[in-house]
């Protein structure tokens, strides 16, 4: 039980000393780029770009800190077919993304730090649209799974990150077609 006092009281005296904010609030946004990944080689996947909007909030344990986020995110995806003549297909869908963040500072100033993040990100569909003859509304999913990874900046009380976003499943999945959207993110926060 002393130990686990010691020990206690080390930790919170190491956070004290550290004369940080230990909560933060914010809201950001940002833009997306978008490229989906096929296993057919009978199509060409071009980038997309979007935009996204939200809230965080940051949890700083020392060096460490965890971030949950909601945004609402609006992504996608566009191939041209390269047999035959060149038709665009494209599908555009509206989501509430839910990443749950660990960062690391790499280097923590008083006014300044640069950190690194990685965590997993669940997406929830809100709205679905398509063109073309490839996709349809039904194989988009509803709820999707990814990772993000990244790098960022705070800087008083702004924070700029930059992130990629692999998804672990398919985004869109027939039975002759399947793909994951693979995102370049670069949002602007102010803390709170």
């Amino acid at each position: 039980m002393k130990k686990l006092t010691i020990i206690i009281l080390l930790a919170a005296f190491a956070l004290r000393g550290e004369a940080q904010e230990i909560f933060n609030f914010g809201l950001k946004a940002g833009v997306n780029t978008s490229k989906m990944t096929s296993h057919l080689n009978t199509y060409d996947a071009n980038s997309i770009n979007n935009y996204q909007f939200g809230a965080f909030a940051r949890i700083n344990l020392g060096m460490l800190y965890i971030q949950p986020e909601a945004y609402y995110n609006s992504k996608g995806g566009e191939i041209n077919t390269t047999t035959g003549a060149s038709t665009v297909n494209s599908f555009n869908l509206n989501t509430i993304d839910v990443p749950a963040l660990v960062g690391i500072k790499i280097i923590d100033q008083k006014p300044f730090n640069i950190h690194a993040m990685i965590g997993p990100v669940f997406s929830f569909a809100l709205h679905k649209s398509v063109e073309g003859s490839v996709f349809t509304r039904q194989n988009i999913e509803n709820n999707f799974f990814g990772w993000q990874y990244g790098a960022g900046v705070d800087f008083l009380f702004l924070t700029l990150d930059l992130r990629m976003e692999s998804h672990g499943s398919n985004l869109y999945a027939s039975p002759d077609f399947k793909t994951k959207d693979n995102n370049f993110i670069v949002s602007l926060g102010v803390k709170f």
